[in-house]
């Protein structure tokens, strides 16, 4: 194994994260004023605690992914298991990441178990599965023209050697369909495991922007992963 390899990220499957609203507020430079009474969908949320922290906020926040037909319990047992994991391998890592927003790995790992355990408990409350929705890229269970905000992180461009170009335009179009016109759709970050921009991007970007939709890269602001300082802006076409 050379010593390229070894610097990487291993990753086997699609993970399952618990990220915080600080996290996605730094990702995705969200700004809470613009945001409140608005309808946000968080794409592959996984075991976020996004959604529950905004809607606390007052942002109209939903999430969905395939992971919310399992029950609470399985969630639970799922994600602790895959924040071990992760430890495990940034541990072996620490040196290739910016560690100044988390502070440390252990403050890493306290908070994913923290973000963990907020959203089971919202997962797992009356009325917690009219906000949580199972279903998976590149088709989502909602009606065209619905959401102001459409954030993915984490999913797309990051796994590139699992999903290839044709799944990657299918399920931005997607993500748009469910966008009202005017309304914006953010993906974090730019990048495959191996921390290099996805390489297909201006393709995306030329196929979009002939659709007529404005896209973007734009800065984003939680410096961890190398390279990650951008996120794309989709703003959805206005038809007349």
């Amino acid at each position: 194994m050379s010593v390229e390899q070894k610097r990487i990220y291993e990753q086997v499957g699609v993970a399952m994260t618990s990220r915080s609203y600080a996290e996605y507020e730094k990702m995705f430079m969200l700004q809470l004023e613009q945001l409140q009474g608005k309808r946000v969908l968080d794409v592959a949320g996984g075991a976020s605690s996004f959604t529950v922290e905004a809607r606390q906020l007052g942002i109209v926040a939903e999430a969905v992914d395939p992971l919310y037909e399992k029950s609470s319990e399985e969630i639970d047992q799922h994600g602790r298991q895959e924040i071990g994991l992760v430890a495990a391998k940034m541990e072996k890592l620490q040196d290739v990441y910016d560690w100044s927003f988390y502070g440390s790995l252990q403050n890493h790992t306290a908070g994913r178990i923290k973000g963990l355990e907020r959203f089971v408990e919202d997962f797992s409350s009356h009325g917690g599965m009219a906000r949580y929705h199972v279903a998976c890229l590149p088709v989502l269970p909602f009606e065209q023209d619905s959401f102001d905000l459409v954030l993915c992180s984490h999913f797309l461009f990051l796994y590139e050697e699992q999903f290839d170009y044709a799944f990657h335009l299918k399920a931005l179009r997607e993500l748009l369909r469910v966008a009202k016109p005017g309304g914006e759709v953010r993906i974090y970050p730019l990048l495959s495991f191996r921390t290099e921009e996805y390489g297909r991007l201006p393709d995306l970007i030329n196929e979009l922007t002939n659709e007529g939709h404005l896209v973007e890269k734009r800065e984003a602001s939680l410096p961890f992963l190398p390279n990650s300082h951008q996120y794309l802006s989709i703003i959805k076409r206005c038809f007349a």
